[in-house]
């Protein structure tokens, strides 16, 4: 049986850094993954701009059952460190707004990077290889960990997951990793998409699909959770957006979301301003044309500013910096950028993101309950986690 100091399952941003900084320490390390092309979501993500990071990561950008679980992997791997191994391979980087950072040769060369650094270091990576068993190994001595392909079985002393969630099933997304952990007796926190478009409820949809293509900035509140800033886009289905796809980390089905259409901008002089404009007309020096046109004739308003009943207009103009819209559903894994809930952190050691209850089991990325927001918060965590794991993975010699 073919035996290896630690097997990675998964090559993508997580596994493949995790992959050269172990056999960088001395291990034999092992790549395997299904798919032809590794960190094939790398060489996708941001439009294909590869935002590989944000200059401002903190913890508070992530949720999950354990909020503190991220603090000890990202105070080890900071954007700077990530960023130091990038530009010494020659890559470029820029910085842009809110801190996102993006690969200026794009997420073909980002992906490129990471598979030279994981077969540099002296990693193997076998793609196109069926995962159909993973478990224990009945002679420990020959390693702890059997994991089974159609070309035979391949005992490892370690064993990382690294098999990310459910997102972009066109990707080739299982749910794998999740198996795994079943396995062995490690709870799981229940998955749903994240960073997705919200759907329209009936009573909403109309006015979504009149307003498709109309972006603007807003600030959306989200019960029991944050107030999220950033673009929305009204689409024929309902609502995205980068604040959208943030604000989808935190809505529950059947919660109301309240948006605030018209932030830091004071609505009440509008009847001042503008007293003998069309409301409709008055309320487009604030918002795109279309969305002032569509609130009027849902608010049935119409005629000149001065004209209307005064205390009405100011009730409907306080409306829409906390305009309710209470979406039908997620629009689900397809459209997903990351996935939400996975193993459960409760088992999983933050320092070394080893398993508490099975010595040499590591579950990185997306595979564990920790989901960032929009900005290349998920593909840092990816790299701090793989970088936690590497680092314990250099004591697990045999």
């Amino acid at each position: 049986m073919n035996r290896h100091d630690a097997i990675i399952l998964g090559a993508g941003a997580s596994g493949l850094l995790c992959a050269a900084l172990c056999a960088a320490g001395g291990l034999s390390a092992l790549v395997l993954d299904h798919s032809r092309d590794p960190a094939r979501k790398v060489r996708v993500s941001g439009g294909g701009r590869c935002n590989l990071t944000n200059a401002r990561v903190a913890p508070t950008d992530y949720v999950g059952q354990n909020p503190h679980f991220v603090k000890s992997a990202l105070a080890r791997f900071t954007p700077a460190d990530l960023l130091d191994r990038v530009h010494a391979a020659g890559l470029e980087t820029a910085e842009e707004d809110h801190g996102k950072v993006f690969c200026r040769q794009g997420g073909q060369a980002m992906a490129e990077f990471l598979v030279a650094q994981a077969r540099t270091a002296g990693a193997r990576i076998l793609d196109q290889t069926r995962i159909l068993d993973v478990g224990r190994n009945a002679d420990p001595a020959s390693g702890r960990f059997t994991v089974t392909t159609p070309s035979g079985p391949l005992a490892s002393a370690c064993l990382v997951v690294a098999t990310g969630g459910l997102s972009w099933p066109r990707l080739g997304a299982s749910d794998l990793g999740y198996r795994i952990a079943a396995s062995f007796g490690m709870p799981v926190v229940p998955t749903r998409p994240g960073l997705t478009p919200l759907l329209a409820a009936p009573d909403m949809a109309p006015f979504c699909r009149a307003l498709a293509g109309t972006a603007l900035p807003v600030g959306i509140r989200v019960p029991d959770g944050p107030t999220v800033h950033g673009d929305l886009l009204f689409t024929h289905q309902g609502l995205s957006g980068p604040a959208v796809l943030d604000a989808s980390l935190f809505w529950r089905p059947g919660q109301t979301m309240h948006i605030d259409l018209c932030p830091g901008r004071n609505l009440e002089t509008l009847p001042d301003d503008a007293p003998r404009q069309d409301v409709k007309n008055a309320l487009a020096r604030h918002l795109p044309a279309r969305l002032a046109a569509e609130l009027c004739r849902r608010a049935g308003l119409a005629g000149m500013a001065a004209a209307l009943p005064r205390k009405r207009l100011l009730a409907f103009l306080d409306g829409l910096h906390a305009f309710p819209f209470t979406p039908a559903a997620a629009e689900g894994y397809a459209k997903a950028e990351v996935t939400i809930g996975g193993v459960d952190t409760s088992g999983i050691s933050s320092k070394t993101m080893e398993s508490l209850a099975v010595p040499g089991l590591f579950f990185i990325g997306e595979t564990l309950d920790v989901t960032g927001r929009l900005g290349g918060f998920n593909l840092h965590w990816a790299f701090a986690s793989a970088h936690a794991a590497a680092m314990a993975l250099t004591t697990c010699r045999t």
